[in-house]
């Protein structure tokens, strides 16, 4: 580019810096999509529950971005079409990745060239590497013990360098023939009582705390219910969405339980368990899917046959046992999280696509709800269609992503971190 003017190059410069700052723009608003919408499922450098997608783009079909793009919006009809995603779904034993056909092409792409720039684990960067509330508490776990395993190897050092210390004083005081009292044993020692006293109430006191944090919570939590109901066959290998059962939690606060009406949509023709995998529960114990579907049929006063009868005056709704509770003074409203928010299912309630019998996977505590505002970002575009506009009123963050001082939006920023946002 030599024979071109200077105001030229100076211009093309500017192009390429503005050109890289958008990709980067870009990469982070993909990095805020893959950890709401992606990271239940998959991570980056290893198979979670999904294969790692780190150079996902190099292998079979995905090498054209388009395919990637069918694939997000419908991974269930896409899968016939090439035989590398027939091997994929094998892979994983028929399980098949929920559709998102609310994300649009851009946001989609977003998130692969996210993929393409995130960093690899242990260079210091921040991508996710394992679905959102696993890690964390894993690695605060392995933390703890850590300390802790430290700690009590340098107490006993400590008190084996005191020991040592006593002796050779022992030792020089006889040799230089001075008369000293004689030693008091250490459990009659008052440094060493002082001591055991002040490592018994840090310790103590730690358990103590931790243990009263815990009150309430039930993370694993997995009782038996009136029917066994596997999430596992119909939201995950037979593709039924969430909202179909669970209407209520795309537009109210409650996230409801499907009536008997919603089951029986599909009952009055389907009265027996042949095609699907077997059955079992946490215990290893085989059920027979078709005897749970009778118990249906109790419950909805229907008998099965040529000539079917459904009599709703004996219709009786069974007594599921509620799962994920909050304490009476948290205020959660499903709708403002999956509509308004876009975030999906799995981020609470892990991947209950694969769950048989359905448990409580996330911790639920205050921390875990506040550490996911901090990092989830607001859609503020709300020009289209896909966006809020309650948001318009932002006028100064609208601004500063304007002027180039914020990139993003998170749900602290507009109050997401408020005492009286879920308590009041």
């Amino acid at each position: 580019m030599n024979f071109l003017p200077p105001i030229v190059k100076k211009g093309a410069l500017a192009g390429f810096v503005f050109l890289l700052s958008y990709i980067s723009v870009i990469a982070q608003d993909g990095k805020a999509i893959f950890q709401s919408q992606c990271q239940s499922c998959h991570a980056l450098d290893k198979t979670v529950t999904g294969p790692a997608l780190r150079g996902v783009e190099e292998r079979g079909p995905w090498t054209d971005r388009k395919n990637l793009v069918k694939w997000v919006h419908n991974p269930g009809g896409f899968i016939p079409t090439t035989p590398y995603t027939q091997q994929l779904a094998a892979q994983f034993g028929g399980q098949v990745m929920p559709s998102f056909p609310q994300l649009s092409e851009a946001e989609i792409n977003s998130i692969f060239d996210y993929i393409k720039t995130a960093p690899a684990a242990g260079t210091g960067g921040s991508g996710p590497t394992q679905p959102i509330g696993a890690g964390a508490g894993q690695e605060s776990g392995n933390g703890e013990l850590v300390f802790g395993i430290i700690s009590i190897v340098l107490a006993v050092i400590a008190l084996i360098l005191m020991q040592v210390n006593s002796s050779l004083k022992k030792l020089s005081d006889d040799k230089e023939r001075i008369l000293r009292p004689e030693a008091v044993p250490f459990y009659r020692n008052k440094v060493y009582i002082a001591l055991f006293a002040l490592v018994f109430f840090v310790v103590g006191g730690f358990y103590v705390a931790k243990s009263a944090i815990g009150l309430g919570r039930q993370q694993g939590y997995q009782p038996t219910q009136p029917i066994y109901f596997s999430h596992k066959v119909h939201a995950g290998l037979n593709q039924i969405n969430c909202l179909y059962c669970h209407g209520s939690a795309w537009e109210s606060k409650h996230a409801g339980i499907p009536t008997l009406n919603i089951c029986m949509n599909c009952h009055k023709s389907i009265n027996t368990y042949e095609k699907g995998p077997q059955l079992h529960d946490e215990d290893g114990k085989e059920i027979n899917g078709t005897a749970e579907i009778n118990k249906l049929y109790q419950y909805a006063g229907f008998t099965p046959g040529p000539g079917a009868v459904w009599d709703p005056l004996k219709a009786k709704s069974p007594e599921w046992v509620k799962i994920h509770n909050l304490p009476d003074h948290v205020y959660f409203n499903h709708a403002q999280h999956t509509k308004v928010g876009g975030v999906a299912c799995q981020s609470c309630h892990g991947n209950i696509q694969e769950m048989d019998k359905v448990y409580q996977a996330s911790s639920l505590s205050m921390g875990w709800c506040i550490n996911c505002h901090r990092e989830s970002k607001v859609n503020f575009n709300y020009n289209d269609s896909s966006g809020n506009k309650f948001y318009s009123i932002y006028e100064k963050f609208h601004n500063d992503i304007r002027t180039g001082k914020m990139d993003s939006i998170t749900v602290k920023d507009i109050g997401g971190l408020e005492c009286q946002k879920c308590h009041y």
